[in-house]
């Protein structure tokens, strides 16, 4: 089996957890308006997501460390799925913001036990590249999928948006029992070793800098389609159409980002990327109300 088959059901995962994570962000108003809570509240839908991410990693040191690798995805993707279809008959707020809570354990373990795979499935000295495959199913996830969930909401239901979602998890748990080989676990340090590398300054600093570069960007994606439609004055419409101009560059950015990292530092590529952040958060802070400045500085953030 060619090494890239290997790679495609890491791909389609980080799809479909990109696709579950960002689509929110699109519907917000409508699943809103539906649970009858106002748009704040709303975003709380975002928030819990954020914690079972967490949640999730954690549960990932002690539960799943001494599993094979394999047996760990598949059992994320089965988790992934169970929550997305139980979103779909979701009849209130508070049992909408558990589902959330519960679809977004799996992601952040996804994406920590997929790079290891996709390192070992891959050929040397293209592991950075690897990994860019695998999360570039996400970049494809806010190119495509997105718009077409917002889409399906703005003009259908929000429900069917996550039915969609969860069909496609049976996709990525079938892909992922027929193409991804056995991987043995990584060697088990016990819980404390798996902390030990937070004695060095390296990995905080790392940290840091992952939380406020995420954190100011999904400040503003969080709340994409209200600062659109109210503050920019671009019409609820072109909104789908804006999303896959950012799901585009963030396509480009995760392409040139695998093969610049390999060529060059991995620390400068990162280091340079937050700081181009920064600045075009910044812009939009002031720039905001013109439409067009506001759209261009969103694909550029993005």
């Amino acid at each position: 089996m060619r090494k890239s088959q290997c790679l495609l059901p890491l791909a389609l995962g980080t799809f479909g957890l990109g696709l579950t994570e960002y689509v929110m962000m699109g519907i917000l108003p409508d699943v809103a308006k539906t649970l009858n809570c106002s748009i704040p509240m709303a975003g709380n839908f975002i928030s819990l997501y954020a914690l079972g991410v967490v949640f999730g990693s954690i549960l990932l040191v002690i539960i799943g460390r001494t599993r094979p690798l394999k047996q760990i995805l598949i059992a994320l993707a089965v988790i992934f799925t169970v929550a997305n279809l139980a979103l779909v008959v979701a009849p209130n707020y508070y049992v909408f913001c558990a589902l959330r809570f519960i679809a977004g354990l799996p992601h952040g373990a996804f994406f920590g036990v997929g790079a290891i795979a996709a390192g070992k499935l891959c050929d040397k000295g293209k592991t950075n590249q690897a990994v860019a495959t695998m999360v570039s199913g996400m970049t494809i996830a806010n190119l495509l999928g997105i718009p077409f969930g917002t889409f399906l909401s703005h003009n259908f239901s929000w429900r069917i948006t996550f039915l969609i979602i969860g069909i496609f998890g049976f996709l990525v748990l079938t892909s992922i029992m027929k193409l991804v080989p056995y991987l043995k676990p990584m060697p088990d340090n016990g819980f404390r070793g798996q902390f030990k590398i937070f004695k060095s300054l390296a990995p905080w600093i790392l940290i840091f800098a992952v939380v406020m570069g995420n954190g100011g960007i999904f400040c503003m994606y969080s709340y994409i389609n209200p600062l659109l439609v109210n503050v920019s004055g671009i019409a609820p419409q072109y909104v789908s159409l804006i999303m896959i101009l950012a799901g585009g560059g963030m396509c480009i950015g995760n392409f040139f980002g695998g093969k610049v990292a390999d060529k060059f530092s991995p620390a400068l590529v990162a280091a340079n990327t937050q700081l181009v952040t920064c600045l075009v958060l910044v812009c939009m802070f002031f720039l905001s109300k013109n439409p067009y400045l506001a759209v261009f500085l969103m694909c550029l953030c993005t």
